[in-house]
């Protein structure tokens, strides 16, 4: 399935290219992700993420029901395995 999972900015970093990049949390599991298209991101702010970009931001009420959803749904499981396979 293709989704757009909300996590939250716990660091933002310069990765290879200049490019803007973050360590993002998805309830619990930690990816890098491309964070260049949001360019007021603070540590803490809570983005919507698909396939290794941020999007935008969201508030944390609606990124906290999300990840709720997903996990009562399974989908976070997926996330969680792709994270595994990474290392």
């Amino acid at each position: 399935m293709c989704l757009a999972v909300p996590g939250k900015v716990e660091e933002i970093y310069e990765g290879t290219d200049l490019i803007k990049m973050a360590k993002v949390n998805f309830g619990g599991v930690k990816k890098d992700v491309c964070v260049a298209w949001i360019p007021d991101l603070q540590v803490g702010d809570y983005v919507l993420v698909h396939v290794g970009f941020a999007l935008n931001k969201i508030d944390e009420k609606e990124a906290m029901e999300t990840l709720r959803i997903l996990k009562e749904m399974g989908e976070l499981n997926e996330l969680d395995q792709s994270n595994e396979s990474e290392q």
